[in-house]
């Protein structure tokens, strides 16, 4: 299957196929120099079979986990392929999660003002939603993607074998994201959490869920209207995260919830429970309404909240800081 992100001079294929990892050389331009960058958390060889098809390939493992998405980390990307002579003319390659593509997208769009990047997303999280979109960043200052730049890639390749890796934590936590565009986008998609297993139907649920995301972006790019619906759980579920130590899906799980009128609300519950995603954690509310503030989505005193309704479509509303600290208290216990 193929998907193509239609954005005029900057759109590229997006390629969903078993297998198409091994394939890589035959899918991409890899002959050039290529930076390959992974994570500790990814089986090392899935790096190691797309820097085998290049054909001057430099492998860069960082740590697993976000510490690794901030600018110590990227500067290192960036003295890598100094070193190594990169030109305008070479590339970088992302293999792994959320971590990695945000980390070397970001590298890719910093290094001589924006060298070709390719995506492999291995995770659910990064297969059903982070790998496409062209969204770019690192953490500052204790705030999650604060600095970053908008730069698609050349192509994407999702390969669900390489799910097969996977604990289940994180593939729980991935499906969040999944259940999220369900939720905003796609009424079938969320019925099908709430009646089928959804390991039976990871290709369906992975497909439905590019084609929501897909969807907003074309009409969006830069994120000026349409595409700030893809940040439904995300204003909540970005301070949960910065606090605790959950995954973030499981805290976009929770950022869901209090965004939903009260039906759809119970629902998604019952489905974040089949998941084995949480329905509310223990931290400090306060510290996690400060992080809150800090969110790239306020504006004029207010956030630009998604709110749904009803399963299948949602909609845009400012939502004022008191009652946001009220929907945290939903989710939030001290």
């Amino acid at each position: 299957m193929i998907l193509s992100m239609e954005l005029g001079s900057a759109g590229y294929d997006i390629v969903l196929e078993r297998g198409c990892l091994g394939r890589a050389g035959a899918l991409l331009d890899l002959n050039r120099r290529v930076l390959v960058v992974t994570d500790e958390g990814v089986p090392a060889r899935y790096a190691r079979a797309v820097a085998e098809q290049c054909a001057a390939p430099r492998l860069y493992t960082v740590p697993q986990g976000e510490g690794s998405k901030s600018f110590p980390v990227l500067e290192q990307l960036l003295k890598a392929m100094l070193g190594e002579g990169f030109t305008r003319g070479d590339c970088v390659c992302a293999v792994g999660g959320g971590v990695p593509g945000d980390l070397a997208g970001f590298a890719a769009a910093c290094y001589m003002r924006g060298i070709d990047f390719y995506n492999i997303p291995t995770t659910v999280l990064a297969q059903v939603d982070s790998s496409i979109g062209g969204k770019t960043a690192v953490n500052l200052g204790g705030v999650k993607n604060i600095a970053g730049a908008f730069w698609q890639p050349k192509k994407v390749l999702i390969d669900p074998d390489t799910l097969d890796t996977l604990p289940a934590r994180q593939r729980s936590a991935g499906l969040a994201e999944a259940v999220k565009a369900g939720l905003i986008g796609d009424a079938a998609l969320f019925s099908l959490f709430e009646t089928e297993d959804p390991a039976n139907r990871i290709e369906d649920i992975i497909l439905a869920s590019l084609r929501v995301k897909k969807a907003a972006v074309e009409a969006d790019e830069r994120e000026g209207g349409v595409r700030k619906t893809l940040n439904f759980g995300h204003t909540i579920g970005h301070g949960i995260e910065s606090v605790t130590g959950l995954l973030h899906g499981e805290s976009v799980a929770l950022g869901m919830l209090p965004m939903c009128a009260l039906p759809a609300r119970e629902r998604l519950a019952r489905v974040l429970e089949s998941l084995g995603l949480p329905t509310s954690v223990r931290a400090d509310p306060e510290a996690v309404y400060a992080a809150v503030l800090h969110d790239k989505k306020m504006a004029n005193g207010a956030i630009t909240a998604v709110y749904v309704e009803t399963p299948g479509g949602c909609l845009l509303r400012p939502v004022a800081p008191e009652a946001l600290r009220a929907a945290i208290d939903t989710v939030v216990r001290p």
